[in-house]
C-alpha cells in the first residue's frame, strides 16, 4: 500500500463505522468517533484492474457502490471487498474517444437519496460541447425491490467559474450537498459548499450540447452554504500558499448526523494526492440548511 492514503470519498457503513475510499484503489474502515483506521482492503475490478476510486455510498444491504474515474464506472462490491458488478453508463459520459468526457474529470461524487431508490453521480468536469461551467449529474433508479439500477434522468448543474465538482452528499430530504473545488498555483485552493435541489430540474439526457444560456433547460437550483476560506482556521497549518491555512484539496463529504437545533453534522476530507506539499485532513462542521 502507498505510504499516503489519498482519501477522496466518505460514507457511513451499516455497522455505524465510517468508510473512506482512496483513489489509489483502497477502502478504509474508520472508527466513527476517533476517525482512526480499523481496516483496509484493496479494490479491483473482476480482472484485477485497480480503480481510481473517488466516491462511495453504502446500499441498504451493505453493498458498496464505488465510482471509478477512469472510464467512468460505478462498481458494486460486497462488504468483504469482492467485485460483484457494474452499473450502466451513458455513452456520452465516457472518456473520449468512446464518449465526450475528459480523462480524470468524470464520476467524482456519488449520493444515494433517502428513499434508497435513486442514485446520483456527479461529473467533475464539463463534457466536450457543453459550456465550461456546466456539469452533468446522472441518476439511476432502482429496479423494483431488487438491488439492480437502471439509467434515470440527467440534470445540468452550473458550477462557479474555475471550480469543479469534487463530491456530493444526500441531505436526507431529496436535496444534495455539492462540494466545489479549484486550485491556482501560487495562491492555493478554493472550496465552496452548496445546497442543491434537483427535484424540479430538466432532464437533459437527450440534450447534446448544454450552452451557457441553458435555453429551455432548468438547471439544478443551488444556494451557497459557505466558502470554506471564510471559516476560522482553528490553528491549522499549511505546506503551501493558501488563502486560509485550513484549506487543501478537499474532495469528500458525508452527513454524519444532526444537532438538537436541526443543523446537519458534516465530515469532509482532503486528498493529499500523495504529495509532500499537501495534507490529508478531516474536517468536522455543522451547517444550517435553508428550508425547502
Amino acid at each position: 500500500m502507498a505510504a499516503r492514503p489519498a482519501l477522496s470519498g466518505l460514507a457511513h457503513d451499516t455497522n455505524g463505522r465510517l468508510l473512506a475510499v482512496a483513489d489509489n484503489s483502497y477502502l478504509f474502515s474508520l472508527d466513527a468517533r476517533t476517525k482512526q483506521p480499523l481496516s483496509v482492503r484493496p479494490l479491483a475490478e473482476q480482472d484485477g484492474t485497480p480503480l481510481d476510486s473517488e466516491a462511495i455510498v453504502v446500499d441498504r444491504d451493505g453493498t458498496r457502490l464505488i465510482t471509478d474515474e477512469e472510464q467512468p464506472s460505478i462498481h458494486r462490491f460486497t462488504a468483504s471487498g469482492r467485485f460483484i458488478g457494474s452499473l450502466p453508463v451513458p455513452d456520452a459520459l465516457k472518456v473520449a474517444p468512446a464518449g465526450r468526457a475528459t480523462h480524470n474529470l468524470t464520476f467524482e461524487g456519488l449520493a444515494l437519496l433517502p428513499d434508497g431508490r435513486t442514485l446520483v453521480a456527479s461529473m467533475e468536469g464539463a463534457l466536450d460541447g457543453d459550456d465550461a461551467g456546466i456539469r452533468r449529474f446522472q441518476t439511476w433508479q432502482r429496479v423494483g425491490h431488487s438491488d439492480a439500477f437502471r439509467l434515470g434522468p440527467q440534470f445540468a448543474y452550473r458550477s462557479d467559474a474555475g471550480l469543479d465538482v469534487s463530491d456530493i452528499a444526500s441531505t436526507g430530504d431529496g436535496r444534495l450537498l455539492v462540494l466545489e473545488r479549484g486550485f491556482t498555483a501560487g495562491v492555493g485552493n478554493s472550496v465552496r459548499l452548496y445546497l442543491a435541489d434537483p427535484r424540479h430540474a430538466t432532464d437533459v439526457s437527450t440534450v447534446s450540447d448544454l450552452t451557457a444560456d441553458l435555453e429551455g433547460v432548468r438547471p439544478i437550483e443551488r444556494t451557497l452554504l459557505t466558502d470554506v476560506a471564510a471559516c476560522p482556521s482553528l490553528g491549522a497549518t499549511t505546506k503551501q500558499p493558501q488563502p486560509n491555512p485550513l484549506l487543501d484539496n478537499i474532495e469528500g463529504i458525508t452527513v454524519t448526523g444532526h444537532t438538537r437545533d436541526g443543523r446537519v453534522r458534516l465530515l469532509m476530507v482532503s486528498d493529499d494526492n500523495q504529495r509532500a506539499t499537501q495534507i490529508t485532513r478531516l474536517y468536522s462542521l455543522t451547517a444550517r440548511l435553508p428550508r425547502t
